[in-house]
């Protein structure tokens, strides 16, 4: 006679079976999610999963396998009761209420007239290529992971139901065209820029949704191709001097058309990104972005192949397609990757939201606590050399210290080899992937004012700022770590970008001075200023980014479930799979790297010496954050160094920002990185993955290479980032 356990086991069993083949499709497993207001690390919790496993489930890239798909199935199913799917014919809600844009972003507006696209039948024709899409079909050959994206119509906002942005071509017969996401093609009617402007913001039904419910919606973005440029009288390339001053003068005759049109253009003028608008119509933006391919405005350094342009010779519809999954995976392009990066951070956490006054019932504007809403009084060791502040402080030409100045910057170390690392053949280099972003992951920054503390304060590692404090005391020669004896003198001072042991009083910020307790060394800061109102500011901006980079490499067949070989294997080959897909790939590492340093943004010259410049004037400018991301992406590297080493003996010879350089007895990462007795990536220590803060494969060089560049250098410099297998990736990539 069976016991009840034991039947009801075999009743799971049989579910089990089962649900085998019992599971909605992948879109609607997200739509339950949502529906039920459940994030994928809720479900990956309570599955015993991972959370990228769980977004793999979502996208349909892999499949749940038992015991854990039963489980899932029956999550889904439950759902499936409390949130059934919508009927077509359902009432729409109630409109929300008007909220003035300035203190959130513009209110859905009625749906326009349909516009008027290409039909199917015309044979047009272009000197890219001699067929165009259909108005209705999506461009021959397309994948069919976008086709699934862009024809999910149930969560695309009506007014900006043909996506972002579009490349605006113009055909051999002068039919005017824009390229949308997903293969739209639509016929564009205007004449002239100002018609071009006024269509769009009519018509086109281009933009991006708000995301964040206090933000704002994102303009359209309209790419102008070289015979675009042609078609509406502008020059293909900008004069010297046009260059020099970043637009068009006044007297230019496009200028001047726009100007007639009523039309208003922001104080950076007729550039490779113009903006153009008009006065909002009550709480609605009437605004859109130009980009100016020919004049540079996707700068290859960035945006493509810097050895190898890609993009002025791409088809309209997939540059279309490349920058369509850019805005879809980070947020649309608002010109320099490093700007838009630093966009998203303030679209992530918006300044202000609107608050309704109980006693007048009129909106007002209110600020976020946990944004940035402000420009503060800034430090002088934390501002840049030429900052307005540091006025008559200094001698000309003088070079502060570090008791003058904060000094957080990357690694750049090197060492000579010993003769036993000599003996090795190789050196191995490894980077990290996205250093500077996985660096941000729940970093606590400071989001007021500095709070000047003298008097030899006491330091609180819950404090994020700058502090006066001495470590020239601190002796890593010998370092205790799980039980073993590390040589320190064979690795860089976490203290220093240069790997220099400090020398006395020096300015630090928080996780530098955090580390060194952690280290168990006291520390006795001299003075400080440090910000009282603290928050995560960082953590929405890296999962955005996180997600995008670790979705654009499952798309070139890099998932987080290979590891060694098969990791190795597909990274080789990513960029053959799809050329377009490794642009974006280029471009969020880009956006990560790029949005860090702009939050200090040097003068490029715009103004004199000591004079402000207009990068000051943004809430964003930001100089403590930046330096607390770099300072703890150095003691990040440090941390797993010390594992490392503990766990092999195994030392670097060289670090250039987030590339590490190994002697290895062979030439792939496999034969250097060590690993436990069971076979698994030591605690701690470096780990080859895909993932934001995992390494890769950077290069290998022969050790007697290394020692001829010495020679012929005429002493021991850094050679981290002349070691990689792509010469065209960029420092520390």
């Amino acid at each position: 006679m069976s016991t009840e356990n034991e039947l009801f086991s075999a009743v799971d069993a049989l579910l089990e079976q089962v649900a085998q083949d019992d599971l909605p499709v992948p879109a609607e497993r997200k739509r339950l999610r949502e529906a039920a207001g459940l994030s994928q690390a809720q479900i990956a919790k309570a599955l015993d999963a991972r959370r990228e496993a769980v977004g793999n489930w979502e996208t349909g890239r892999t499949e749940p396998r038992p015991p854990k798909r039963a489980a899932y199935a029956r999550l889904l199913e439950g759902l499936a009761q409390r949130f059934p799917v919508p009927a077509a014919d359902a009432p729409l809600a109630p409109p929300a209420p008007v909220v003035p844009e300035a203190f959130t972003g513009p209110v859905p507006e009625p749906v326009p007239a349909p516009v008027t696209a290409v039909p199917a039948s015309r044979p047009a024709t272009s000197a890219s290529s001699t067929t165009r899409p259909s108005a209705t079909s999506r461009r021959p050959g397309a994948k069919k992971a976008v086709a699934k994206k862009t024809a999910t119509t149930a969560a695309v906002d009506p007014r900006f139901e043909n996506g972002p942005l579009a490349v605006v071509d113009v055909d051999a017969d002068g039919q005017v065209f824009a390229y949308c996401v997903g293969g739209l093609v639509l016929d564009v009617p205007a004449k002239s820029i100002p018609a071009l402007v006024d269509w769009t913001m009519a018509e086109a039904r281009l933009g991006q949704a708000r995301l964040h419910r206090n933000g704002r919606d994102a303009d359209p973005i309209l790419v102008l191709t070289a015979s675009a440029l042609e078609r509406y009288g502008l020059p293909i390339a900008l004069s010297d001097q046009e260059r020099q001053a970043g637009r068009l003068p006044a007297g230019h005759k496009v200028v001047k058309q726009i100007e007639r049109a009523g039309l208003q253009l922001t104080q950076r003028g007729f550039g490779p990104w113009a903006r153009l608008y008009r006065d909002p119509e009550g709480s609605r933006r009437r605004c859109v972005q130009l980009c100016l391919l020919p004049w540079n405005a996707l700068d290859a350094r960035e945006w493509d192949k810097k050895d190898d342009p890609q993009l002025p010779t791409m088809h309209p519809a997939d540059l279309a397609r490349y920058l369509g999954l850019y805005a879809a995976r980070v947020t649309t392009p608002r010109g320099s990757t490093a700007t838009t990066g630093l966009e998203l951070m303030t679209a992530l956490r918006p300044p202000t939201r609107a608050e309704k006054n109980p006693a007048t019932g009129e909106f007002e504007r209110a600020f976020n606590a946990d944004a940035l809403t402000a420009v503060y009084d800034v430090v002088e060791c934390e501002v840049p050399d030429e900052h307005p502040v540091l006025k008559g402080k200094f001698a000309r030409h003088h070079q502060r210290t570090a008791a003058e100045m904060l000094m957080e910057e990357p690694y750049d170390w090197c060492r000579p080899l010993t003769d036993e690392e000599c003996a090795n053949p190789y050196l191995v280099v490894v980077d990290i992937n996205m250093s500077f972003a996985a660096a941000a992951n729940g970093l606590v920054v400071g989001l007021n004012g500095p709070t000047h503390l003298t008097g030899n304060p006491r330091f609180d590692t819950s404090l994020p700022g700058s502090w006066l404090v001495d470590l020239s005391h601190v002796n890593l020669s010998r370092v205790d770590v799980g039980g073993r004896t590390v040589d320190g003198d064979r690795l860089p001072s976490p203290f220093t970008p240069k790997g220099h042991r400090p020398e006395g009083p020096a300015w630090y910020a928080t996780p530098t001075v955090q580390y060194a307790v952690e280290l168990g060394f006291d520390v006795a800061p001299i003075e400080a200023y440090v910000r009282t109102q603290t928050g995560r500011y960082l953590d929405p901006w890296y999962k955005r980014l996180r997600d995008a980079y670790v979705e654009t490499m499952a798309d070139l067949g890099v998932t987080t479930s290979l590891t060694g070989s098969e990791f190795l294997d597909a990274m080789a080959r990513r960029k053959q799979v799809d050329p377009t897909m490794a642009l974006l790939e280029t471009a969020v590492k880009a956006t990560a790297k790029g949005a860090i340093g702009k939050l200090r943004q040097r003068s490029r010259g715009q103004v004199p010496y000591y004079e402000p410049y207009p990068a000051l004037a943004r809430e964003t400018w930001r100089p403590d954050i930046r330096a607390a991301v770099l300072a703890s992406q150095r003691v990040g590297i440090h941390r797993k160094l010390m594992k490392t080493a503990a766990a092999a003996g195994l030392y670097p010879v060289a670090i250039g920002t987030d590339a590490i350089v190994y002697p290895s007895p062979g030439p792939s990462p496999l034969d250097v990185l060590p690993v436990t007795d069971e076979g698994k990536p030591v605690p701690g220590g470096f780990r080859l993955g895909v993932s934001p803060g995992m390494v890769k494969w950077q290069g290998t060089q022969t050790v007697l290479w290394a020692e001829q560049q010495f020679e012929e250098a005429g002493g021991v410099f850094n050679l981290s980032n002349l070691i990689k297998n792509d010469p065209t990736a960029g420092e520390g990539e």
